[in-house]
Order: C-alpha cells, then structure tokens, then sequence
C-alpha cells in the first residue's frame, strides 16, 4: 500500500478546530490538561505519520478522498510540528505557573489554527520563506 501523498482538508479542518477548541477552553477554565490531546495527536503524525484526530475523523467523510481538496502531507507535517512546540511551550508555561509564556505560545497557536480555517496558513508561509532562502542561498553558491 502506497502512502498517501495528501490529506482530505475537512480532515485538515477538523485538526485545527480541535487545536483552537484545545487551546481557547483553558482560558476560560484553567483546564489546562486539555492541551495534550492536540499536543500528543499533533506530535504522533510529526513523528509517526499517524495523527489520531485525522484517523478517526476520517470515518465521518462521505465522499471518496479523492473528492476533496487535498492538503499536502509535507506542509501539514511542517505544520503539526510548530503548532507541536507551541502547544508544548504553552503547556509547559501552565504547569511551570509562568502566565506569560502559557498565554504567548497558546494565543500564537489559536491565531494560526483559526487563521488557517479561515484560510490562510501561516505555517505554509513560513514554509514557503524558507525554501525561498535556501534557494536564493543555492543561486549564491553555483
């Protein structure tokens, strides 16, 4: 069986609505626990390839994936892996009682999942600035 090269984006969605539901509810609750779920999904595809949350949202599409607006796998890898270290950082500001980094890495997660269902992807920004750098970097040595 082939890897996927994409991933249907309602899948795509569904982790970034999980991600800004995860990290807005311990603003109002102080249940702040509840950032491990978006932590641990996000880290097992970082370093696995499997992300729990897409998984199992995957039963509740209709159409065949190929249906759907595809995200790319490598981006959404990107992706997972800032929204990973936010998400740790944000955690470890709440355990370690020190409010400013909690609430600076949390709201810097829930602005770029939200964004990002709205549309635009900061993360593929940044991804597509870096691969612009290498490759202004590449010209300069040939």
């Amino acid at each position: 069986m082939t890897k996927p090269l994409s991933i249907p984006r309602p899948l795509v969605r569904v982790n970034q609505w999980t991600i800004f539901l995860s990290v807005a509810i311990p603003w109002g609750t102080g249940f702040y626990w509840i950032l491990l779920l978006p932590f641990l999904a996000n880290l097992s595809g970082v370093l696995f390839g499997l992300n729990p949350i897409i998984y199992f949202s995957k039963g509740f599409l209709k159409k065949d994936h190929s249906q759907y607006i595809p995200e790319d796998i490598g981006q959404q890898r990107f992706n997972s892996t800032i929204a990973t270290l936010c998400l740790a950082l944000g955690f470890l500001g709440y355990v370690l009682k020190i409010p400013a980094l909690a609430y600076t890495f949390t709201i810097l997660v829930a602005v770029a999942s939200f964004v990002a269902i709205l549309g635009f992807c900061v993360g593929c920004f940044i991804h597509f600035q870096l691969n612009q750098i290498k490759y202004r970097r590449s010209l300069k040595q040939s």
